[in-house]
């Protein structure tokens, strides 16, 4: 019977074949687009991506929360992370996804993103000056070789965030 592994390794295995190395931190980071933002999530706490599934709407919540999704028996609240940052929401297409975040920080949370970019890898990347007035999930802030600019998503301050943890109006 073939050995099973947990996501979490597969994630690892796999961006260890992209680069060609067995280092973890080469390729440790998974980018997404949130309306026309390029974001940086580090792979322990990326989760799974799917395709956007059938979404139960739930009444009396911000507009930004777009609903449960069952995954595979879990049930996850959908937040359109675009939305939620007070921009456009996220178009429902071909190429949105949901990336399930939280699930090593005990939250079945998803964020509702436009695209994903795939693997990047850190030693690609400038640092670059953050937003004085980015939230604490948000502080962190790179440009790449094509003059891009990424915010680093950290997901545990995410979940700190008052704004984000109340959704009923």
């Amino acid at each position: 019977m073939a050995r099973k592994s947990n996501l979490r390794e597969f994630q690892a295995h796999l961006a260890a074949r992209l680069t060609g190395t067995g280092d973890q931190r080469a390729a440790g980071l998974l980018g997404f687009q949130s309306g026309t933002d390029h974001w940086l999530i580090a792979l322990p706490d990326s989760g799974e991506i799917i395709p956007l599934p059938p979404l139960a709407g739930v009444p009396l919540t911000k507009p930004w929360f777009v609903g449960i999704a069952n995954i595979r028996g879990n049930l996850y609240a959908v937040s359109d992370f675009s939305a939620f940052r007070r921009k456009e929401a996220t178009a429902r297409n071909a190429d949105s996804r949901l990336l399930l975040i939280g699930t090593r920080h005990g939250n079945n949370a998803a964020l509702l993103v436009t695209r994903i970019l795939g693997l990047r890898n850190i030693d690609d990347l400038t640092p670059a000056a953050g937003d004085p007035e980015a939230p604490p999930w948000a502080n962190d802030a790179y440009t790449d070789r094509e003059g891009y600019r990424w915010r680093m998503l950290n997901v545990q301050h995410l979940f700190f965030d008052d704004t984000f943890m109340d959704i009923g109006i």
